[in-house]
Parts: C-alpha cells; structure tokens; sequence
C-alpha cells in the first residue's frame, strides 16, 4: 500500500468522483458528478489546503482523505477538515481507512495545523480509535451527524 498526492495522478479523479458521489450524493443536494470533478481539479494546486490524497494497493487505487478549509457550511468558524476518507468496498477491512486518516494527520501537522475536524454521519467509533474527540451531535442537511476533532501532534523543529 502506498499514500500519494492526488495533484502525481490526477487521472484518478473520474473514479474518486464517482466514488464519492455515490457515498454522499445526499449531503450535497444539487451537486453534480461534474461539479465533483471541478472541485477535485481544484485540490490539485500546490499547498496542502485543499488536497486529497490516494491510497494505492496492489498497484490499484483503493481510497482518498483530502483536507479542505470547510466541509460544513452550518459551522465556518472551524477549520480546516478532514473530508471525504473514502475506501472501494473490495479494500475495505485491511486498514486502508486508518492509514489515509493517519496520513492527512501528519500532512496538516507538517503543515502547522494544530487541529482538525470531521463531521461523519456513521463512522465516530473508527474516528475515536484515531484519536478524535466529540464536539457535538448535530444535523446537517437533513443527516444526523457526529462533528469531532482531533489536536495534532506538532513534529520537533
């Protein structure tokens, strides 16, 4: 299993639009699978905010975690997030999740980021076994969803 940078094989954005359409079609009423694409070009520019970043396994892509500045416009005051950790259901159960996760943990702290949030509908037990912490309970978009975060471990200067 390997972790890179969306922006060294952007040819992979048609699937992970997919994908990710598929999986949260429903949190983003209106949006489209071509907006989806627009909005991954866009996380192809240099710096870390926004940018996804795949997991690769077997030499097949397998998943995604990005970080953007925003992920929930009912909450603008906290930033930046963790957003759309995604693995292909035939990866799934390997550690591919936890992985990505870890990796976009260490990307932000590189970066200077102290803090990160995530909002997920199913998945706070996974977040918590990473270290993430509750903020609230909230409903988003006619979703019940779980907002947490996690404060980052700062890499010796």
């Amino acid at each position: 299993m390997n972790i890179i940078n969306l922006a060294a094989e952007p040819e992979h954005i048609p699937t992970l639009a997919a994908w990710h359409q598929r999986e949260w079609a429903h949190l983003n009423p209106g949006g489209t699978l071509e907006k989806r694409m627009d909005k991954m070009r866009r996380y192809l520019d240099d710096g870390l905010l926004p940018s996804t970043f795949v997991c690769k396994y077997d030499g097949q892509l397998a998943g995604s975690a990005a970080i953007v500045e925003s992920d929930m416009d009912t909450r603008p005051e906290l930033t930046p997030w963790l957003a759309s950790v995604f693995v292909a259901p035939a990866f799934r159960r390997r550690g591919l999740g936890g992985e990505l996760v870890k990796h976009a943990m260490r990307q932000a702290a590189l970066a200077g980021i102290r803090r990160l949030y995530l909002f997920t509908p199913d998945r706070a037990a996974f977040y918590r076994k990473l270290g993430w912490q509750i903020v609230s309970e909230e409903d988003y978009r006619g979703c019940a969803v779980t907002v947490m975060q996690v404060d980052l471990q700062q890499p010796d200067p």
